[in-house]
């Protein structure tokens, strides 16, 4: 599949993607902060994050620097990342939604913090990180670069294999029975699944 068509649809896809988070930030920085648990560690990870998701593939799509490590997918691959762009916009916008003021980009527990058990969140306790994994596959399938199509699942993959664990320990600390209660009905990533 042409490569500019490519490119354009994950241009596309990351300004949506941008433009649905950008008020959500806005307004959660006037939250008050109950507990903030943001390490050193949680920084590195969260710019992992950022290269692999925004750095690296906004380089490949606007520069030539990593046209070296280009190769080429089944234009079938090509075809399910353009499939997943507004299943996953959807999931990123409901899940930041329906958390309202709970949302937050770092391990933060926020005054007047709750439990959401409803809309997306009713069968999935992470419906956001859902959407980041849908994000960096399509971000692999959409551009085929041994660098910045696959930086996204690498920098994602270790923000979420480092965080969720403490994330939802931290949850538990704060909530208690009721959180417990809440993780034995829904799964972590995908409902009905494990």
């Amino acid at each position: 599949m042409d490569t500019l068509l490519l490119k354009v649809v994950f241009t596309v896809f990351w300004l949506g993607a941008f433009l649905i988070r950008y008020p959500f930030a806005q307004k959660q920085k006037k939250n008050l902060i109950k507990s903030d648990r943001k390490t050193g560690e949680e920084k590195i990870l969260l710019a992992c994050a950022t290269l692999g998701m925004v750095l690296l593939p906004m380089l490949y799509v606007f520069t030539p620097l990593f046209s070296f490590a280009n190769y080429q997918l089944p234009v079938f691959l090509n075809l399910i990342g353009i499939a997943l762009t507004v299943p996953t916009l959807w999931l990123f916008y409901r899940s930041h939604k329906d958390l309202g003021r709970n949302w937050s980009p770092t391990l933060e527990i926020r005054e007047e913090h709750q439990i959401v058990d409803w809309g997306v969140y009713k069968h999935i306790r992470h419906p956001m990180y859902t959407a980041i994994w849908l994000w960096v596959i399509l971000q692999a399938l959409l551009l085929p670069n041994y660098i910045s199509g696959l930086s996204g699942l690498v920098g994602f993959g270790l923000l979420y294999a480092l965080r969720v664990n403490k994330e939802e320990a931290m949850m538990l600390e704060q909530f208690g029975k009721p959180y417990a209660a809440y993780r034995t009905k829904t799964t972590r990533l995908i409902p009905f699944i494990f």
